[in-house]
Parts: C-alpha cells; sequence; structure tokens
C-alpha cells in the first residue's frame, strides 16, 4: 500500500509474555559463499590494516552489510555514527522524537559494541567533512558503509568519496536497506518500473535464498579497533529536547527484536486487521526499518518462510508492503526530481489554492481541526505520538489535496516534520499516489470521502473517542458526522460544535466537484 510499509508507531506499554514463536530455521550460508554468490552485486574490496565503518541507517550490529565487509576485510575497524549539522539544523522541531530515537539507538549500539571489545565514535558534525577528517586521524585505509537512495543522501557520499579518494582511501557503499535496489530489477525493456503489481512480480520471481541469508557480521567482532574514552554529544549538547517519545518506543536493536516477536504473534491476521486502526493491526516495525535497528532480510525472510510453511496470507500481505518500500526506493534513486515535482508532468499543471483561507485551511488541518472526526483524530494521532496510522495516512492526504484543494507538497513537508518513521521514498510515493500525481497512483477521479471512511474502518468510533475525546459521548451514528446530529443529541452529549468541536470546513460533496474541475486540466493535456 502507498505510504509505509512496515509500519510503526505505539508500543505496547507491557511486552506480551509468549515464548518466542516457531521461526523456520535460515541455513545459513558460510561467509565466503554469502560474499562471493553470483547473485551477489556487493562491491569486493581488496584487505587493508585498519577501516573505518561508517554508520547511518542501520544502527544495529546483526545482519550488518558494511559492517560484515569491513570486519572481513579489515585487521582492525574502528566505527563513527555523525549526527550530521546538515540535517540536524535544518530541523524546525527541537523537540523531535527521530532524534532522539537516533541518539537512543546509537546509545545501545555503542554500548553493544563495546560489549565486545570496540566502541562508536559519536560526532555531532557536518559528516561531509567529518568523515574524511576522522578517516585521516585513524589513519584507515578504507571506509566502509550501507547504501542510502535519497538524492541528497547520494549527494553527501559523492562528495565524502571524492575527499577520501583525494586521500587515497576508498568509499564503499554496500546494499543493506533494500531486498533488491536501484537496477536489479528492471523491465523487459531495461527499464524501471513505475508500476507495482509487475515490480512485486518481477521481485517475487527474482527472490533467491541468497538475498534473505543474513549477513553473519556479528561472527567477526574480534576485529573491533580497541577506543578508550570515546565521548558522546547529550540531546542537549545538540540543541535538542527529550519528548514522550520512550513512553510509546523502545530505541535501538532490543526494541526492534521485542517489536518483531511482538509482530510474529500476529502476522497471520496482518491483512484482516492492518485497516483498522482502533486495532492493533500492523507491525509497528516501520521507525526501527526506518533506522535500520533491525535487516530488512530478517524481516522479508520471517513473512516468506510464514508463506511458503504455513501458507499465511497474512505474512504475505506484509511481506508486499516491503516491496513497496523497496518499490518507492527504486523509484526515487531514478526519478530524484520527483522529491520535488510530480511524477506525472502534467500534473504540475494543477491549480493548488494557496491564498489566505488555504492557509488557515492548512492550519486547521495540520491541528486536526477540520470538523470531519477521523481526519482530526488521525492528524492529532500524529501530533501526539509522531504515529498516524497507514489508512490514515491516505485519508487525511486525500482530504487535504481533494477536498482543501491544497498542494500535496504542503502536506509532505508537514508529514516529513512530524513521522517518527519518515522516509523520502515512501512519503513522497504515498502523497504523489492521494493526490494521484505519483506513478500507479488512484486516479484523480477516485476521491475518498472521509465519512464513509469513517465508518468502514472506525465503525463503533473507538479510534475517534480517544483522540477527539471531546466527541465521546456522541453515539456510534453521529460521531462520524456531528454536523448531522439532533441538537438534543449533541447537547446530551455535551458538543457545541463551532465552540467545543469545529464545524466542517468544507462540504464534501461541493469539494469533490471542485476537485474534479481542478484536475480537467490534466485530463485536457491527455487529450
Amino acid at each position: 500500500m502507498p505510504f509505509n510499509c512496515a509500519k510503526s508507531g505505539r508500543r505496547s506499554s507491557t511486552r506480551l509474555n509468549t515464548h518466542r514463536p516457531t521461526q523456520i530455521q535460515v541455513v545459513l550460508m558460510p561467509a565466503s559463499l554469502l560474499e562471493n554468490h553470483p547473485l551477489s552485486t556487493q562491491p569486493q574490496p581488496g584487505q587493508y590494516p585498519k577501516g573505518l565503518m561508517w554508520f547511518r541507517r542501520d544502527l544495529r550490529t546483526h545482519d550488518n552489510a558494511a559492517l560484515f565487509y569491513a570486519l572481513k576485510h579489515c585487521q582492525q575497524v574502528h566505527c563513527v555514527f555523525v549526527f550530521d549539522k546538515t540535517i540536524l539544523d535544518a530541523l524546525p522541531n527541537k523537540a523531535d522524537r527521530r532524534v532522539e530515537f537516533i541518539w537512543e539507538s546509537c546509545m545501545a549500539l555503542k554500548t553493544k559494541l563495546q560489549g565486545f571489545g570496540g566502541d562508536l565514535h559519536l560526532m555531532y558534525d557536518h559528516a561531509e567533512t567529518a568523515i574524511p577528517e576522522l578517516a585521516t586521524k585513524l589513519g584507515v585505509q578504507a571506509v566502509f558503509t550501507n547504501k542510502d537512495y535519497e538524492p541528497a543522501a547520494i549527494h553527501r557520499d559523492i562528495t565524502v568519496g571524492k575527499a577520501l579518494q583525494g586521500n587515497g582511501v576508498p568509499l564503499f557503499r554496500f546494499k543493506d536497506q533494500a531486498i533488491f535496489e536501484e537496477d536489479e530489477v528492471l523491465t523487459q525493456a531495461g527499464k524501471f518500473f513505475s508500476v507495482f503489481t509487475p515490480f512485486k512480480n518481477a521481485c517475487m520471481k527474482k527472490l533467491d535464498e541468497f538475498h534473505l541469508t543474513p549477513y553473519p557480521s556479528e561472527a567477526r567482532m574480534g576485529a573491533l579497533a580497541k577506543e578508550s574514552d570515546l565521548s558522546a554529544p547529550s540531546l542537549e549538547d545538540m540543541r535538542f529536547k527529550r519528548t514522550n517519545l520512550l513512553e510509546m518506543i523502545k530505541p535501538g536493536e532490543e526494541g526492534a527484536l521485542d517489536a518483531f516477536e511482538d509482530f510474529l504473534n500476529r502476522i497471520d491476521k496482518y491483512k484482516d486487521k492492518r485497516d483498522f486502526p482502533a486495532v492493533k493491526g500492523v507491525s509497528y516495525l516501520s521507525v526501527h526499518n526506518r533506522f535500520g535497528t533491525i535487516s530488512v532480510r530478517r524481516l522479508a525472510k520471517a513473512a516468506y518462510d510464514r508463506f511458503k510453511f504455513d501458507g499465511s496470507e497474512g505474512a504475505m500481505g506484509w511481506l508486499n508492503e516491503l516491496i513497496w518500500r523497496d518499490f518507492y526506493f527504486q523509484i526515487i534513486y531514478h526519478r530524484p526530481d520527483a522529491a520535488e515535482k510530480a511524477f506525472k508532468p502534467e500534473y504540475d499543471l494543477i491549480q493548488w489554492d494557496s491564498d489566505e483561507k488555504a492557509q488557515k485551511l492548512f492550519k486547521a488541518w495540520c491541528e486536526g481541526k477540520t470538523g470531519f472526526p477521523l481526519v482530526d483524530a488521525a492528524q492529532r494521532q500524529l501530533n501526539q505520538t509522531g504515529f498516524q496510522h497507514n489508512r490514515l495516512r491516505m485519508v487525511t492526504a486525500s482530504f487535504l489535496t481533494k477536498d482543501l484543494g491544497i498542494d500535496w507538497r504542503w502536506g509532505e513537508k508537514y508529514f516529513a516534520e512530524n513521522l517518527n518513521d519518515f522516509d523520502l521514498s515512501a512519503n513522497n510515493g504515498g502523497w504523489q499516489w492521494a493526490a494521484s500525481t505519483g506513478c500507479d497512483a488512484q486516479p484523480y477521479f477516485r476521491i475518498f470521502n472521509p465519512y464513509s471512511q469513517s465508518e468502514k474502518f472506525d465503525a463503533e468510533g473507538k479510534f475517534i473517542r480517544k483522540y477527539c475525546p471531546e466527541l465521546a459521548k456522541l453515539s456510534n451514528k453521529y460521531i462520524h458526522n456531528p454536523a448531522e446530529c439532533p441538537t438534543f443529541e449533541l447537547q446530551m452529549a455535551g458538543v457545541v460544535l463551532g465552540e467545543t468541536y469545529p464545524r466542517p470546513v468544507v462540504e464534501h460533496d461541493v469539494a469533490r466537484k471542485k476537485t474534479l474541475e481542478r484536475y480537467a486540466v490534466v485530463k485536457k493535456v491527455k487529450e
């Protein structure tokens, strides 16, 4: 589905007291075969006395491709993570849950590396200059890292690679966060896929046990360099504040494994429950997937085996989500311009509303004060927790673009600033899907009805009541659309429209007609 793939969110307040589910045993390939497998597209480094492992979106020691290669090809390996000022200093909210998640996960990674006899250099600096400088300071002969497919990350890596190369130090980049990347899965014409279903079919046809085999990185930890007195910047040193993150999510590799264990007990019901925000139906793993505190191979292997050996439709449904993730990775890799522009160029001819009225409507949407309960509850969930259920991401995105007539880029930016699991490729792909401007997007004339979506996916209003408590006493019949509620029942429920809860900011049927008119320019171009 569009937007997020392996979904993340609120962590259960208590860990389930269940045994770890029986898993199909993975037959580990010998390291030599894994590295030299004919399907491998990884670089082939030489041997070096000293190397530097640069952690980024891979904050774990288990099944880490770059870490495995660094430890295998170097006698000594130093490790580093850079809190990149280029990224962090631009964040408008200094109480950012993502920064706290990264910091906590780095502390956990540092402790784990220390347990293996190594340590982690933690730097608050600009990565483009900090990595080459640290490489020179440590006297390493090679730097190892895992790939990131976002345009800015690719530019950063090119800059770092050139600086290192000027000192005779190669930068090796490995596939780690995707099952299939870049040009590994192409159409018969040799082009990248822009439609999901044929991409998925091609992936499933190509999928081999090799692609799901973990890299035995922890088996080589003896090569970690001994360090001493490595300090770490605090959140306060970087001018960030604590949030409510730890009330909801346990960061780090251990937190990822806890969430993974919990989901494996529920995965068979994933397909049936995933669309209902009041139900614990999604995986709550996407923030861990985003920052690499768990390996995508581990996740895909579990889902693939559960389907292959047990016929679990829920597991296949979730594997489908992981493939959506790869789909958007390859889209942003091949079409980096889509980060700013419509994937379908003709859709940039659409005239979005941007006047003072539109800005007020956008503010109401951001704050969850539109008068549409499901939309408001979804936005309040995002603001309070940093998470929004995937079904609701589609609902709120459709509402912003097709009910309010506001540019999808406004909403994309707001999600980018507030989602714990924000990932450029999935966020951009999801917003362009909802706005019908992207690849394999819904037709422009398909416009979600926020009332029917509410009745279908939150029939009893449990989710709405949680995040819009002012509506809690309304009946199930009227909680989806309080504006239709009889005055007497509103009074009994303590609801005063326009005071305790806003009136609808638009009329959906009227907005729908305006949207069809707005998108007519695209139809004319196609004709």
